[in-house]
């Protein structure tokens, strides 16, 4: 029976981004593993629901690449999420998908390194951008015209000297 890894991946808004999904692609056509996920359920995130939902759409993407794949939604600290879930005796690694630096407030806590210096597991360290969400646009609503000619330039006219000599009156 060949070696197969078991990796236990930590991701949030990024668990169904393409570095990532490319990476596990990547890994697994090189050596058998499998994957668990662990969606921690982050209050700034959307909370448990949007947790769920996430984890099954990464889920769904990983089985639609055949990779062999589960997952759990994990308390909302994802340092808490991935040591809860860390068990040396069922993972090889860990993999911790963030956003980039700039946006991300997992690496502005350290996340990488401390889960590295916590449970003694390799930690692999992947930057992805969120996915994009499209929102289906229709056209632009009919405009009625008012019959009033409205350029760039007519906020001009809004002081007019009527409402300059009702305020001067006061």
């Amino acid at each position: 029976m060949p070696w197969k890894s078991h990796v236990l991946v930590v991701a949030n808004v990024t668990a169904g981004a393409q570095e990532l999904l490319s990476a596990l692609r990547e890994r697994a056509e090189r050596e058998s593993m499998s994957i668990h996920l662990v969606v921690p359920a982050t209050p700034f995130g959307g909370g448990r629901a949007a947790a769920v939902q996430t984890l099954s759409d990464a889920l769904a993407q990983l089985h639609g690449f055949g990779l062999e794949a589960n997952g759990t939604v994990g308390h909302p600290d994802p340092l808490t999420a991935t040591l809860d879930a860390w068990d040396p005796r069922h993972y090889d690694e860990i993999i911790i998908s963030t956003l980039p630096i700039g946006s991300s407030k997992w690496l502005r806590a350290g996340l990488p390194a401390r889960v590295e210096r916590l449970t003694g597991a390799p930690v692999t360290h992947i930057v992805s951008q969120p996915p994009r969400h499209f929102v289906q646009a229709g056209p632009a609503p009919e405009h009625k015209d008012s019959g009033v000619l409205m350029g760039a330039l007519s906020v001009l006219g809004w002081g007019s000297s009527s409402g300059r000599r009702r305020a001067s009156r006061i």
